[in-house]
């Protein structure tokens, strides 16, 4: 699954990545706790153009009367995402790119949460698979989104079953929509090689901890 995440790398240069223009309202990064309910930025693909956009992390489907009204969707299962009435139109129409640097994981040792930082073994940005949906209740209006998940590949099944799918630069296009049909193809764990994995500190446990000793190894 994915709980917690980073994001290191200059707007500018994922908007170049993306090749997406970037929108005013994006989070400044570095970040090194992005926690559910804050903003993040996400590539989406609309009329031919891209842009690198701010969306809420929960997904928030059509019936909640208000972003409280029911359960916390900040993931989507890969093997469901295209039955599941919350999620089913926006994995047919509504994908985006969810840029990262890395994520944590935790294990349980000794009665104490041990959290772990995932990420690209090469060091490069990665791109986790995500869907999007805008939510419109009186005068609010979100635009919100979950990290599309699979089962973990060998590097990461001794941290957690689940991990998120990760979308290679070749294959941006056909996840965002660009490229015809066959993004179900997509979802499936990450190669062997792609990430690295280090244990880091238990600062992390707390969702108002933030800065570059979170994920320095110990």
């Amino acid at each position: 699954m994915c709980g917690r995440f980073t994001l290191t790398h200059p707007t500018e240069a994922l908007a170049r990545l993306f090749e997406a223009v970037p929108a005013n309202d994006l989070p400044e990064p570095p970040r090194y706790n992005i926690c559910p309910t804050q903003p993040v930025a996400a590539v989406i693909s609309q009329a031919g153009t891209r842009r690198l956009a701010s969306l809420r992390w929960g997904f928030l489907p059509h019936w909640y009367d208000r972003p409280a009204g029911g359960p916390l969707l900040i993931n989507a299962r890969a093997e469901s995402i295209a039955r599941r009435p919350a999620f089913r139109e926006a994995a047919r129409a509504r994908r985006c790119l969810i840029p990262a640097t890395g994520f944590y994981e935790w294990t349980e040792e000794n009665g104490e949460r041990q959290p772990w930082y995932i990420h690209a073994a090469g060091g490069e940005p990665l791109a986790m698979a995500g869907v999007w949906q805008v939510w419109d209740r009186d005068d609010t209006r979100l635009v919100t989104c979950a990290v599309v998940t699979c089962a973990a590949n060998t590097t990461l099944a001794r941290l957690h079953h689940r991990m998120p799918v990760f979308v290679a630069p070749e294959d941006h296009a056909l996840w965002l929509g660009e490229a015809g049909h066959g993004a179900a193809t997509l979802m499936r764990p990450a190669p062997e090689g792609l990430l690295a994995v280090h244990r880091v500190g238990r600062a992390v446990n707390s969702n108002r901890a933030e800065g570059p000793d979170l994920i320095s190894p110990v």
